[in-house]
Formats: structure tokens, C-alpha cells, sequence
């Protein structure tokens, strides 16, 4: 049962670890440009202005903007957090029998990505919030660090910072049922995420500036989607009882 809650990749069935992570990455997709993009500006937007992502050669100008150690840390604080939700998750479900907690995660992973698509019920969700005091000062030390570390280091920092969009990520990816495939659907998610921040990092406020009526009603339509993959796995782990 322990192997299970570590690596057991098909915990909702076959084929369903794809299509989740396809779900997850769909989720960071859209959640990076009207989430992401607009919670974690400063911190990108102030590692982009030491001259990383700007000036020079496109390609250079692309490698400096992608922030490459920053995302790094980004990935392996986010792969971290999923491999612990999936863990539990599936450890809890193994152990009592009641498998439908599974499912039942995923349906709470669809409402809360729905309510992503839904302004109303997405302002009643919890937001990203300026680093607690001390948490701060350690941002702000990393923000001026002349190291690599720096990136990787603030990645991973920043990357259990509470929001409404983690919770719903992390409770997919606690109903993968393993550390590892919980570990798997976050780093799906995160690179769902990438485009954005690379987007935000090139163009800085620009990329806020055109995210009207359109781009939220193409984002809502990816959070509604997800919605409803996470819906049809939950229910197809539920016939299967």
C-alpha cells in the first residue's frame, strides 16, 4: 500500500494521470494570464529590470525573460507540494477504502476551477497577499542577491504563498492518489503557467494593459474546460466502484 501512495500512477484508472496533468496544464495556461500575470508581477517584474530580458539578441532577450532558475524554483516548490497532497491523499484513501475521496477531490478541483471562470464566485476565493513581515525580508534580500541561487531560491519561496488557484491545483493533485503523480500534475501546472510570466517578464505592463473582456472570456472558457475534464475523471472513478 505504501509503493501505492508513492508512485501508483493509474490510482483513477487508465489513462487518467494524462489527462489530468492535461487539465492541470490547461488550468496554469489560463490561470497565468489573469492570475498569475497580475499576483506575482513584482516579483518577476523586478527580476526582468536588472537588464536580464531586455536588450541584446531576440534569443537572449527570450533565455533572460524566461527566468529560467526563478521557474526552476517555481516547479520544484510546486512538485513538492503536489508530491505531499498526493501522498497523503492517497494514503488516507488506500488505508480507509473510501476510494470516492478521490473522486470527491476532484469534483472540489472542478468547482474551485470553475469558480476561476466565474468573477463573483472567484472574489470570494483567497488571493495571493503580500509576503507576511519576515517572510517579506527575505524576498526582498533575494530580489537584490548577486547569485544564480537567487531565482531558484525565490521560486521556491514564493511558490506556497496562499491563493484561491493553488487550492484548487493542489486538490487535483491530491486526488491522483500518489506523491508521484501528484508531484507529476503540478509540474504540469506550473508549466501551464510559463507562458505568462514570460509574456509579463518581455512585456512588462504592457501585458496588463491588454488583458480585457476577450482574454478573460478565452481564460474563463480554459477554466470551464478543465472544469469539465475534472468532472468526467470524477465521475468515471465513481462508476467504476
Amino acid at each position: 500500500m505504501l509503493a501505492d501512495c508513492l508512485h501508483d500512477l493509474a490510482a483513477l484508472g487508465p489513462g487518467s494521470l494524462p489527462a489530468l496533468m492535461a487539465a492541470m496544464f490547461l488550468a496554469g495556461l489560463a490561470g497565468g494570464l489573469v492570475h498569475c500575470a497580475l499576483m506575482c508581477a513584482p516579483f518577476v517584474l523586478a527580476q526582468s529590470a536588472d537588464g536580464s530580458g531586455a536588450g541584446g539578441p531576440a534569443l537572449q532577450r527570450l533565455a533572460g525573460a524566461m527566468l529560467l532558475p526563478y521557474q526552476a524554483g517555481r516547479a520544484l516548490g510546486y512538485g513538492l507540494l503536489g508530491a505531499l497532497a498526493g501522498g497523503l491523499a492517497g494514503l488516507f484513501a488506500l488505508g480507509t477504502g473510501l476510494r470516492w475521496m478521490l473522486g470527491a477531490l476532484l469534483l472540489l478541483a472542478a468547482l474551485l476551477m470553475a469558480a476561476q471562470a466565474l468573477p463573483r464566485l472567484a472574489a470570494g476565493l483567497p488571493r495571493l497577499r503580500a509576503p507576511p513581515a519576515r517572510l517579506g525580508r527575505w524576498v526582498a534580500l533575494l530580489l537584490v542577491w548577486p547569485s544564480p541561487l537567487r531565482g531558484l531560491l525565490l521560486g521556491l519561496l514564493l511558490s506556497g504563498l496562499p491563493c484561491g488557484l493553488l487550492y484548487a491545483a493542489l486538490a487535483a493533485a491530491a486526488a491522483s492518489g500518489s506523491a508521484l503523480a501528484g508531484g507529476l500534475a503540478m509540474l504540469a501546472f506550473v508549466l501551464g503557467t510559463v507562458p505568462a510570466l514570460t509574456a509579463l517578464a518581455l512585456f512588462g505592463r504592457l501585458l496588463r494593459r491588454v488583458q480585457g473582456t476577450l482574454m478573460r472570456q478565452v481564460t474563463g472558457g480554459l477554466f470551464l474546460l478543465n472544469a469539465v475534464v475534472l468532472t468526467g475523471l470524477a465521475l468515471r472513478l465513481f462508476n467504476a466502484r
